[in-house]
């Protein structure tokens, strides 16, 4: 006595959407991945263009204050 009497196409046939969540689940996850990546690639990005444009905090503020003893009105 066979457990099922379901013909090979209709057997392949159930498989279908099955497999066509498992495409998409995937197509998500390579999404997910690239767009995490060229994110990363974006900041790193703007790190190092910012560095560039402006001077060190420490550098450009060198000037703006003086030494307790320095001061003109002692």
């Amino acid at each position: 006595m066979p457990f099922s009497t379901a013909t090979a196409a209709e057997t392949a046939a159930s498989g279908s959407p099955a497999l066509l969540l498992i495409l998409i689940g995937v197509g998500i996850a390579v999404l997910l991945i690239a767009a995490f990546w060229w994110g990363t690639r974006r900041v790193a990005r703007r790190k190092v263009s910012a560095g560039v444009a402006q001077p060190p905090a420490a550098e450009a503020r060198r000037d703006s204050w003086t030494a307790p003893d320095e001061r003109p009105d002692r």
